[in-house]
């Protein structure tokens, strides 16, 4: 039986090339792995949770549901552990295959949260645990699950991401996944592309479940590994642009690692060449060799091949095809750059250039045609919001995390589903106008669906299921618009706003912006801390509870010696300073969302104000 090989082509955006012109032209590389029909190598995966008191709450339970939800997904030949992570490490599930299924969901269950976040060690822990069973027969992999700084532990970034390429090249590849907007994005995605793994930013506790599903279909569906690309151009030509997610080799630039190829996946490569002066006629212009490892048969075989790419050269009267899916698969990954540049630019202080460069891609894609397609359109929205966001000052935390995450799904994956993601919402909301009914208009509303804010028509004489172009920074989710009308795109398949938008409130309907939550997080945050020393409830009993940290500062009680210590266990704080904190509410391992923390006269210990309130852990 013949071994199974990667399918390679190499297309051009033009079916002819211009003779005699020297310049630029693009050409996209696409792999694809051969179908497994119904195998798949076992998955062998180590949960690594911070359990830190931040995850207290709320965020704390859905990520347990969504670990659940992972353990339901394995079967008796996939290997689990579960390690837990805050000031410690502990491992709560040691590396096994999954056969009692009902156990290690009861275990995961009482899972609860406190301390600060020993990232490191939690995840050097689940490597541990996975490279137990590693092998070229199973896929190994670390999920590395957080939502604050590493602040205990190994805390260097440059050292963390080196740590993941290293532990990389060892088997063991870890996708990271930030939760809320505490993370540090920029340690995650790092060592997610040193490792060659995935990078999830998880905006909303509801969102768990589905990006752990997410990332467990992954796992099934890898049919590739360690995918590398070696470009060779032609004597006269270069390539002066790479897009796409890789990991560069520093001694040999044109050398790819592109990781894992997933079923029913292509694997993109987008190139700029610069080309010299060429006749007519057909030109070799790059040879592309690569190395793969493919599973066959239960074995894994080792696949090389070598691709040549070649481009007929035409006069200028020649009768020029545009290849339509090249050109947007092409500009997907331009857009997912400019994203990623964009941010770069704004960090360094240059927002302004950053803003430039967004709208300087939106207008190259309306000047293409390409806003005819919808989720280029789509593309386009979000462009349009983070640039004005860029230039108004208001690129905050959760808009920063969110344009990282679409510029690392862009530049990763070729799948649409993770492309766009985004539910932070835009104060521009708050300023439309107010009707109570739609009058002549039509009436649309706005819902969230896998991540992202979809804008639907609610009026009859449309179509529901069809997607609407709706300006990105007026989304909400729950929130009804009137628009005066919607026009369908040139071939129907979308529509657009056309004239004013309102929102509509109709009498006795609660207003869904009423408690609106402006820039993201876990839920809407309290509108006030009052100032000054809170006064004591009696007992810990006599506290008021909630499941959310949002909005308040996570205090947390711990044993030293035979007193009882107060200590804020949230990222900016000092974990070693006391606290002036009720004595009568103490409770060891307790957590209590505070409404401020205020640093005493001192300058070297804090003092609790406002509201004290108990958070309650997952049950």
């Amino acid at each position: 039986m013949t071994p199974p090989t990667l399918t390679t082509d190499a297309r051009f955006t033009q079916s002819t090339l211009m003779e005699h012109l020297a310049g630029p032209a693009d050409v996209l590389l696409r792999f694809r792995a051969p179908s497994r029909a119904a195998q798949r190598r076992p998955v062998n995966l180590s949960l690594v949770i911070d359990v830190s008191g931040s995850m207290g709450g709320a965020p704390l339970r859905h990520a347990v549901h969504a670990a659940q939800s992972v353990v339901d997904a394995l079967d008796e030949h996939d290997f689990l552990s579960v390690v837990l992570y805050d000031d410690s490490v502990h491992t709560l599930i040691p590396p096994a295959r999954v056969t009692d299924k009902a156990g290690l969901k009861t275990r995961l269950s009482g899972i609860r949260a406190g301390g600060l976040t020993n990232l490191s060690g939690g995840w050097l822990k689940g490597i541990e645990h996975v490279k137990a069973n590693a092998s070229a027969d199973v896929v190994s992999r670390v999920l590395l699950l957080t939502d604050g700084q590493a602040n205990v532990g190994i805390t260097d970034e440059r050292v963390l991401t080196k740590t993941a390429a290293h532990q990389a090249e060892q088997g063991v590849t870890t996708t990271t996944l930030g939760f809320g907007n505490g993370f540090n994005e920029d340690l995650l995605i790092g060592m997610a592309r040193a490792a060659g793994g995935n990078f999830y930013f998880i905006q909303s506790v509801d969102d768990a479940a589905d990006v752990f599903g997410f990332e467990l279909q992954t796992l099934k569906a890898v049919a590739a590994q360690n995918l590398s690309v070696t470009l060779q151009p032609a004597p006269g030509v270069s390539v002066t642009e790479v897009l796409g997610l890789h990991r560069p080799n520093p001694a040999s630039p044109l050398t790819l690692d592109l990781g894992d190829v997933y079923e029913d996946e292509d694997k993109l490569l987008g190139l700029k060449l610069s080309l010299p002066d060429l006749p007519g006629g057909a030109h070799p212009l790059l040879t592309v060799t690569y190395a793969a490892n493919l599973l066959s048969d239960g074995a894994i075989t080792q696949d090389r091949g070598e691709l040549a790419v070649t481009a007929p050269f035409g006069p200028l009267t020649a009768d020029v095809q545009t290849d339509t899916e090249v050109t947007l698969d092409l500009a997907r990954l331009r857009i997912a750059r400019a994203k990623e540049d964009a941010v770069a630019l704004a960090d360094s202080g240059r927002g302004a250039e950053g803003e430039q460069l967004l709208r300087g891609v939106v207008t190259a894609l309306q000047q293409a045609g390409l806003h005819e397609h919808f989720d280029i359109a789509e593309e386009i929205e979000q462009l349009q919001h983070y640039a004005t966001r860029i230039a108004s000052g208001a690129f905050d935390n959760a808009s920063r995390k969110e344009l990282v995450d679409q510029s690392f799904q862009g530049l990763a994956r070729s799948r649409s589903d993770m492309s766009g993601r985004g539910v932070t919402v835009d104060t521009a909301v708050l300023n439309l106008g107010v009707v109570q009914d739609t009058g002549s208009g039509v009436e649309l509303e706005c819902v969230r669906q896998g991540g992202k804010l979809r804008v639907r028509a609610v009026s009859d004489g449309f179509d529901p299921g069809r997607n609407i172009q709706f300006p990105r920074a007026l989304r909400a989710d729950g929130v009804h618009y009137v628009v005066d009308g919607l026009e369908s795109s040139a071939d129907g398949s979308f529509y657009r706003v056309t004239g004013d938008i309102r929102r509509i409130v109709r009498p006795g309907e609660a207003d869904p912006l009423q408690n609106l939550s402006v820039g993201g997080g876990y839920g809407a945050r309290r509108s006030a801390a009052r100032a000054g020393v809170t006064k004591a409830a009696k007992t810990v009993a006599d506290l008021e509870t909630t499941d959310s940290s949002d909005g308040g500062i996570l205090v947390q009680c711990v044993k030293e010696g035979s007193k009882l210590r107060a200590r804020v266990v949230q990222d900016g704080y000092e974990p070693d300073w006391n606290m002036r904190f009720p004595r009568s509410i103490r409770e060891e391992g307790t957590l209590y969302v505070v409404d401020t923390v205020a640093t005493a006269p001192d300058g070297k210990s804090y003092i609790a104000s406002g509201e004290i309130r108990k958070l309650v852990q997952p049950s």
